[in-house]
Formats: C-alpha cells, sequence, structure tokens
C-alpha cells in the first residue's frame, strides 16, 4: 500500500473505465425496459388471444435481440477492468465486491441468456402461457442483473456489510444481509431499473410515431404508441419520486456529493429560506458560485424532507474533514508500523482507535513530503491538511450540471408521456403531427438522463473508489502511460464499432417496421382496432 500510481496512469485508467461504462449504459437501459413491455404485449396476447399482440412482442423482440447482442459484448470487458486496470481496488476489495458479480453472473445472467434463446425460437414449439412464463424470466433475469451489479456499486458508495482486516490488508465481510441490503443499493436499483422501463417507454413511442407520421402499420403502431405512453407516465413518476429518495440517501451517507450537486459553498445557517439553485456556475478556485439563481424556500424541504435540517456547505464539509484526517495519518503510521512487526500491539492498538479515519490518512498521502506521512511534522501539517480537505470534494461543476440535465430530461419525458397518453386514449394522436414529431426526435432524452445520472453517482463518489476507504489516486494498477493509451485507443474503436453496428441495425430494422399480415387489412379498416377508438368507448373486443 505504499506504492502510488503514475497520476497520468490513474487518469487514464478513469477515463478507459468511465468511457467502457457509458457505452455499455447505451445498452443497458434499453434491455430493462423493453423486456417488460414485451411481456406486458405477450400478456395482453394470452388473455385476449388477440394474435396483433403476439405480432407486436415478435417486432419489438427483433429489436430488443439487437440491443441485448450488442449489450452483452459491451458489458464483459467490464469486468475484466477491474483485475486488469484496477488491481489495487481489487485486492482492497475483491472478497466483497466480488461476490455480487459472481452471483450476477452465475444466477441473473445465466438465466437472462437461457430463457433468451427460449423466447425467440420457441414461439412455435411451446403453448402460449409457457411461452409467457419464458419472456417474464427474460424480464426478471435481465433486472436481477441490474440488481446484483448496483450491490456491488452500493459498497463502493456506501461500504455496509464489510471491514478493514489489518493482518491481509484486504476488506472482509462482516455481514452479507448488510451488503445486500445497502440502502444505496436498493434505491438504486429500483432507480435505474425503473429509468429503463422509462427508456423502453421512449423508445417503443418514438418508432411508433415514426410509423403513424409514415401511415405504416397503424394497428401495430397504435397499440404500441398507447401502451408506451402508458408504460411511461407509470414509470416516469416511479423514477422521479424514486430519484427523490435516492437524493435523501446522499445527503446522509455522501454529504460532499450533495453539496457538490447543489453548488452549495456556505452553510446557510437559516435552513428554512434556504434557496434551491436552479442555475449556477460554480468556481472551484474561487470557492463560490460566479452566478446563480435561486428559488427559496425549496432547498431544505427538497433535499431532508424536513423544514430545519441544516445541510452543510462544501467549506464546512473540508472543515470536517481535517480531524479526521489527522486522524487518518495517525491510523496509516500505526497501520504501518504493524506490517512491520505484527507483535507491535501498540500500533495495533493505535490503528483500531483511529480505524475508520484510516480513508482519510490514505487521501494525505498524496500531499505528504515524498509521499511519506511518516515526514507529516507541525510545520507542514496545515498544508497537508488544507490540501487534503480540498481533495475530498468531487468536481462539483461536473455535479451539479450532470445532475440538472439528467433532471430537466426527466420532467422533460414525465410531460411528453403524459400528453402522448391523453392524445392517445382519446383517439386523437393522428391529429397531432407536430406532436408525434417531437415524439420521434425525442428519443434520444431517456439515454441523455441516464448517462447524466450516471456521472452524478460516480463523479461525486470522488476522490474515493470506496467511499471513505479507498482513495482513487492508489487503486489502478501500475501499467506505463503508453499502455494504457494504447489499450484506451482500442475500447474506443471497440465499442465505437459496437454503437455503430447498433444503429445501423436498429435503423434498418425499425425503418422496416413489422411485417404485413393478413390481419393488417382488417385491423386497418377497424382503425386500429381498439386501438383505434376512445379508450372509454363502448365496443365490443372482436377478437382478431
Amino acid at each position: 500500500m505504499d506504492m502510488l500510481i503514475n497520476p497520468t496512469v490513474v487518469e487514464l485508467s478513469r477515463l478507459q473505465f468511465a468511457l467502457t461504462a457509458l457505452y455499455h449504459f447505451l445498452f443497458v437501459p434499453l434491455t430493462l425496459g423493453l423486456t417488460f413491455i414485451l411481456a406486458t404485449m405477450e400478456t395482453v396476447y394470452v388473455v385476449t388471444g388477440k394474435q396483433i399482440y403476439k405480432e407486436m412482442t415478435q417486432f419489438w423482440g427483433k429489436l430488443f435481440a439487437i440491443n441485448f447482442a450488442l449489450g452483452v459484448a459491451t458489458g464483459l470487458t467490464m469486468e475484466f477492468e477491474f483485475g486488469t486496470n484496477w488491481s489495487m481496488y481489487s485486492h482492497f476489495v475483491g472478497d466483497i465486491f466480488g461476490t455480487p458479480l459472481a452471483i450476477e453472473g452465475l444466477m441473473a445472467f445465466f438465466m437472462e441468456s437461457t430463457f433468451v434463446g427460449v423466447m425467440f425460437f420457441g414461439w412455435d414449439r411451446m403453448s402460449p402461457k409457457a411461452h409467457l412464463v419464458v419472456t417474464y424470466l427474460v424480464a426478471l433475469g435481465s433486472n436481477l442483473s441490474a440488481l446484483w451489479i448496483l450491490i456491488a456499486n452500493g459498497f463502493m458508495q456506501d461500504p455496509q456489510g464489510g471491514t478493514f482486516d489489518p493482518n491481509t490488508m484486504r476488506m472482509q465481510f462482516t455481514s452479507f444481509v448488510g451488503l445486500i441490503f445497502n440502502p444505496d443499493a436498493q434505491a438504486k436499483f429500483v432507480h435505474t431499473s425503473i429509468a429503463g422501463f422509462v427508456t423502453g417507454s421512449m423508445f417503443v413511442m418514438a418508432v411508433s410515431a415514426y410509423y403513424l407520421l409514415t401511415r405504416k402499420r397503424r394497428d401495430i403502431a397504435l397499440r404500441s404508441f398507447r401502451l408506451a405512453a402508458i408504460f411511461g407516465v407509470i414509470s416516469t413518476v416511479g423514477v422521479i419520486t424514486l430519484g427523490d429518495a435516492l437524493g435523501f440517501l446522499v445527503a446522509h451517507a455522501q454529504p460532499t456529493k450533495l453539496a457538490a450537486m447543489e453548488a452549495i459553498w456556505e452553510t446557510n445557517p437559516n435552513p428554512v429560506s434556504a434557496p434551491w439553485n436552479l442555475i449556477a456556475f460554480p468556481n472551484r478556485e474561487a470557492q463560490k458560485n460566479d452566478f446563480e439563481l435561486g428559488i427559496p424556500y425549496v432547498l431544505t424541504p427538497l433535499l431532508t424532507h424536513s423544514e430545519d435540517t441544516v445541510i452543510p456547505g462544501i467549506k464546512n464539509l473540508e472543515q470536517d474533514a481535517k480531524p479526521r484526517i489527522e486522524n487518518g495519518i495517525k491510523a496509516m503510521i500505526a497501520l504501518k508500523a504493524y506490517n512491520a512487526d505484527h507483535n507491535d500491539t501498540a500500533a495495533l492498538a493505535t490503528f483500531k482507535q483511529y480505524e475508520k479515519d484510516m480513508g482519510y490518512g490514505f487521501l494525505a498521502k498524496e500531499f505528504a513530503p515524498d509521499q511519506d506521512l511518516a515526514k507529516v511534522d507541525a510545520s507542514n501539517l496545515p498544508s497537508v491538511l488544507d490540501k487534503t480537505a480540498k481533495a475530498t470534494i468531487p468536481n462539483v461543476w461536473v455535479e451539479f450540471w450532470a445532475f440538472r440535465l439528467m433532471v430537466a430530461a426527466g420532467f422533460f419525458m414525465l410531460v411528453l408521456f403524459a400528453f402522448a397518453a391523453y392524445y392517445s386514449l382519446k383517439n386523437e394522436i393522428e391529429k397531432h403531427p407536430l406532436f408525434l414529431k417531437i415524439a420521434l426526435w425525442s428519443v434520444p432524452l431517456p439515454w441523455i438522463a441516464c448517462e447524466f445520472g450516471w456521472i452524478t453517482a460516480e463523479n461525486g463518489r470522488q476522490p474515493w473508489t470506496v467511499y471513505g476507504w479507498l482513495p482513487t489516486f492508489v487503486s489502478a494498477s501500475s501499467h506505463s502511460v503508453s499502455y494504457m493509451i494504447f489499450s484506451l485507443i482500442g475500447f474506443v474503436l471497440l465499442y465505437s464499432t459496437f454503437i455503430a453496428a447498433e444503429l445501423y441495425l436498429m435503423f434498418k430494422y425499425a425503418r422496416l417496421g413489422p411485417q404485413e399480415s393478413h390481419h393488417h387489412g382488417e385491423e386497418s379498416a377497424a382503425g386500429g382496432g381498439m386501438a383505434g377508438k376512445p379508450a372509454f368507448a363502448k365496443s365490443s373486443m372482436n377478437r382478431s
């Protein structure tokens, strides 16, 4: 734990993993959401016996298959990166972090991958009810994958269920239940899964809008548009509600992330009237906002669900960190002494006394003379404390704007889905071609929201890979800069190829649309069957 990695290698490792995750997360949300939309369509088919819903399930299933195959390809490399580029991190938390990832691979991913094949090739080999069960298992498997991955991520955000062992120099389990039911992981899982439902809804609604604008397969387009719009309203309300709950948890577990998300530099002594920054231009050097537009009386109830909870500003959080940094330095010096002689009980006792602040001492190594904490004395301690305290705050500008872009996209989609559902249920959607065009061109919004949400979560965790325990700058592998540049270019080229293939195939098969069938004529003549009538019309549901 004494060796520090070349800072350029650390930054390149961070960039490579960030790009890998951002690429992969272009595929994940659609998989999470589209599986449940497929299950819903197929449920209607099994319950009503209407063949049109089987056609819908099979058509949207083809687009799901393209996305699923490329998503798997981009996800596999991420797990390898933990071993190749983050060896110190893997050594430090491998016992804990590897467990949920192993369960994900053995249980959820195995189930999802197995039943995907059955779902596509089992239409004529299984009864409708049995096939429906398989489709639900695919949906369940994809979302269980997300659960276990976010449980692993939850330990990085709010380490629960583990403690540091000075004998092995690794984190070890104290509670598997604590790991699984980490509030951060559970809230983020629900938030992320529902964000996937929003993505699936927007995808189906946008493509259906294209068909309605081009008068292609109105029978399928009208039904798909209505189902996606209703699904979208429900899921967008859910994702906003769970996002609020997640923010409430962040306020307790990661106050530095919260302060950066809201660009709060000073602690407001009057929490009742504290303004919420709608717009701000954070200036890290000056530790203030060069410009801000705030709404008074909103900040405290919005973030804490109370009227009198004081929200600490960044300057106060830096001051609060300094005693922990001093304690952490003592813990790290004692840990080094204990490692040199495991019979040194005095060193072990000192380490145990300051153990909970060990990570802050680890963080101070970067600013200690010659990166040796033993050389921190009265003359240089104030400088080390000041620099380390400032390092505990994530990039405020990135955090503030990533969060707001995510939220803005979410509320825009809620309004869009609400109008889409209203027009569709009144059977007036085709009378609003401008709205259909807006729905079509809004298709990137859920991906934008998801990507900025991921940036908010992970940038806000900095400077830690394991919050409060392991700094990022010591977590990387000791590769050469040239190796990192070479591998980074390779990843960018490979993943860009995957994205290009995804876009080409998606556009190709989405533009082709569902194949015509013998149902097409009768459904079109009926104005799309049930989808062609107002939802409240008193008409019989003739089986197709």
